[in-house]
């Protein structure tokens, strides 16, 4: 599952543990509604007509990707919210100006996403921001500057894996392109997450949840992750990213203060509890009201 859906069972879950039930709407055989499914929750098929006849029995409607968000402007018969995760711009057509209007909220993942949200015409009163929560993990051992880099195996051009590859050939650091991230971060000396459009960032959460060094693009929601002196914020230059890379195996105090920092910075902020009470919050504003 990638990062949003990661985050949508993460929220299922907790919401059960406080006692709310929850359906899921998915496609078909998907990992997400596999794995809901596996985990004991009602899940349905995500079409309008499913939406139609089931939202007449629950309180509340949650959005949690685009698609989603359509159907539920058009076949909601209760009031629903729209999380918004992604970075680039709200699209200006009549029909995406009908469908931003439907919303009761927006739970915008970032306070980067929300000030998009609101440029786009969105009251700033509709919007709450909700950070990601990750799921406390214990940390794999003592910290190594001799294991590799790792960073995402993703073929999205948007994820900068050229820039990180040219990066990690000038600091001559070998470097891991994960597509199991908890799995390769057990031997990691760092995580290398360079992107050119990010609304949050999960990934760095995960790895600064399990005591991993982080270096990040100064783009989009990231510095709301990595707030000095959680990580090393780069531009999207090798060179740049490179002498950070550099920074982190030649300095191991610097190493061990970020992952002292890091590991504080998600208690403060981004645990599945933290999620769970602001999730909770934005559904109050709707039901209050």
């Amino acid at each position: 599952m990638r990062g949003g859906q990661r985050q949508v069972m993460l929220l299922m879950q907790a919401l059960r543990e406080a006692g709310h039930e929850c359906w899921l709407g998915a496609r078909e055989n998907t990992p997400l509604g596999n794995a809901a499914s596996a985990a004991g929750f009602l899940v349905y098929g995500a079409t309008a007509c499913e939406v139609w006849r089931r939202s007449k029995h629950v309180t509340l409607v949650h959005a949690h990707d685009a698609r989603a968000h359509t159907i539920a402007a058009i076949a909601s018969r209760c009031q629903f919210v729209v999380s918004r995760r992604v970075a680039f711009a709200v699209r200006q057509s009549l029909a995406s100006h009908w469908k931003y209007r439907r919303p009761a909220r927006f739970l915008a993942v970032s306070h980067f996403v929300a000030a998009q949200l609101h440029s786009a015409g969105i009251s700033r009163e509709k919007i709450d921001v909700v950070y990601d929560g990750v799921e406390s993990h214990a940390c794999f051992g003592e910290w190594n500057s001799e294991y590799p880099a790792v960073a995402l195996a993703s073929a999205d051009p948007r994820k900068g894996r050229d820039l990180v590859e040219e990066a990690a050939g000038l600091a001559g650091i070998r470097t891991v392109f994960s597509n199991d991230l908890l799995n390769d971060l057990r031997r990691a000396s760092m995580f290398v997450y360079i992107t050119r459009s990010e609304g949050l960032g999960s990934a760095a959460l995960v790895a600064m949840s399990l005591g991993i060094p982080v270096v990040a693009s100064r783009v989009g929601g990231l510095p709301e992750v990595l707030g000095d002196p959680s990580g090393i914020l780069v531009t999207n230059d090798p060179p740049e990213i490179a002498s950070a890379m550099r920074r982190i195996v030649q300095e191991p105090d610097l190493a061990h203060s970020l992952i002292e920092h890091g590991k504080r910075r998600i208690a403060e902020c981004f645990t599945k509890e933290h999620l769970l009470r602001r999730t909770l919050a934005s559904y109050g504003r709707v039901l209050d009201t």
